[in-house]
């Protein structure tokens, strides 16, 4: 009996999705690893050394392996405040005059930096917790403020204008209530935060029980930050761990104009109309072959047609392309939103688990745990949507611990990256050590 092509796909989704694991399961993974990590002082104070800027030659920017990526400027996380010496997700900011700044985020509060014009970093002070620490904390920037989220009980959405960093002289502890423009209380604890500068949306993802919102996009207005206000919820395709959205402008002309928010929801992928807040809709779920944790993705350029897709999982589970470990990247034809196409894959020459990734200039930035940042060249999917015309074209991997065996897919290293200064200079946040400032020097 001849089967259906649409059968074909249905059946290669839910194989795809079997053995994807819920954020519970991850989260427990993740803390497990961590606390023997800090049994074996990973997290110690002075473990680290200070390093002074040094360019990648021959490969090397002192102890790190690079290639294309000049080490310009390092802070360790003790040298940002934080007692607890861990660190996690990162953003930048760029003030009205044109000067740099980026948000650091550890497990006890938030450390802000300045990018100076030669790249070098420095510590202006911090925003504590707004409860406990949590391994978790989130920061997007919208205008002048930025919006910043934990998994902590109670933590709410900190509210804090990175103007009041202009003035700083000396390094200060500001205070999480009268530093603060508002803070937002709808929601407790929240996993990540989902910035949309055009639209003035916040959208907190994987909060809690009590939000009412079964962990999908919890959706928050802040067109005036001193007054933030509920705009609605997507509770229909349950936990949403991270999203882009955006005004669209893509293939799909049905949808022209719309705001259209990209979910990356442990298992599928959803496409979704938020245009009305209060009813949003969803345009699609499609699961892919070796899901194991949908965890992150951007889209490739303006033309909206290509998307990027991580999974956080498949490498440490060994599933589908990704069981050879390698750092795995989908992708993701959306042409039609109603009906995406995973049309084929990019592996990185490291073994490694991904995490995050942000796309400028046809370069996709992708922090990949423990072999930290790489750079990977996308332009060739216009024409070849395969993945086999994508190329490595720099890379700077702040975990040495492992060079030695190739890598390993562990929770070590990397979290996240930010590279839209206008400088060129990019914030990669490592858990284990600190704040780095870099520059790309490789082929545009």
């Amino acid at each position: 009996m001849k089967t259906s092509t649409t059968l074909l796909a249905a059946v290669s989704a839910l194989a795809g999705s079997a053995a994807a694991e819920s954020m519970a399961v991850l989260k427990q993974m993740k803390i497990d690893a961590w606390a023997a990590q800090n049994e074996a002082g990973v997290y110690d104070i002075n473990r680290y050394a200070a390093q002074a800027a040094t360019s990648c030659v021959n490969g090397k920017a002192g102890e790190y392996q690079c290639k294309n990526v000049d080490l310009v400027s390092f802070l360790r996380h003790q040298d940002m405040g934080s007692s607890t010496r861990k660190g996690n997700d990162i953003w930048g900011w760029t003030a009205p005059n044109g000067r740099e700044f980026g948000a650091v985020g550890q497990t006890d509060g938030t450390a802000f930096v300045e990018v100076k014009s030669d790249g070098s970093l420095v510590y202006l002070g911090r925003l504590p917790t707004q409860t406990t620490s949590s391994s978790w904390r989130d920061m997007k920037v919208i205008g002048n403020h930025v919006y910043i989220g934990a998994e902590s009980s109670n933590h709410g959405l900190q509210v804090f204008d990175m103007t009041k960093l202009l003035t700083i002289t000396t390094p200060k502890t500001f205070s999480i209530s009268s530093d603060l423009t508002a803070r937002f209380t709808g929601f407790g604890n929240s996993h990540n935060i989902v910035a949309h500068e055009e639209t003035k949306m916040i959208y907190a993802v994987g909060t809690g029980t009590a939000a009412g919102c079964s962990g999908g996009l919890y959706m928050v207005n802040v067109t005036n930050p001193a007054t933030p206000t509920s705009a609605g919820c997507l509770s229909a395709g349950g936990y949403v761990h991270d999203a882009q959205c955006v005004i669209y402008k893509g293939p799909d002309t049905r949808y022209t104009n719309k705001e259209i928010c990209f979910n990356f929801n442990e298992d599928t992928l959803d496409i979704v109309d938020v245009t009305n807040k209060k009813s949003p809709t969803t345009l699609s779920s499609t699961s892919y072959n070796g899901a194991s944790y949908t965890h992150q993705g951007w889209l490739s350029d303006d033309s909206m047609r290509y998307l990027l897709l991580d999974d956080e999982l498949d490498e440490q589970n060994k599933k589908g392309v990704a069981a050879n470990q390698r750092t795995t990247t989908y992708i993701v034809d959306i042409k039609s939103l109603t009906a995406p196409k995973f049309t084929g894959t990019y592996q990185s020459p490291a073994k490694a688990i991904d995490h995050n990734q942000y796309v400028k200039n046809g370069l996709s930035y992708q922090a990949n745990y423990g072999s930290g940042l790489r750079i990977i060249n996308v332009k060739s999917l216009a024409t070849d949507p395969t993945g086999k015309g994508i190329t490595e074209v720099g890379y700077f991997d702040c975990h040495p611990e492992d060079d030695s065996v190739g890598g390993k897919a562990e929770f070590v290293g990397t979290w996240s990256v930010y590279p839209y200064f206008k400088s060129g200079f990019v914030l990669l946040n490592s858990i284990e050590r600190g704040v780095y400032s870099l520059k790309y020097t490789g082929p545009q």
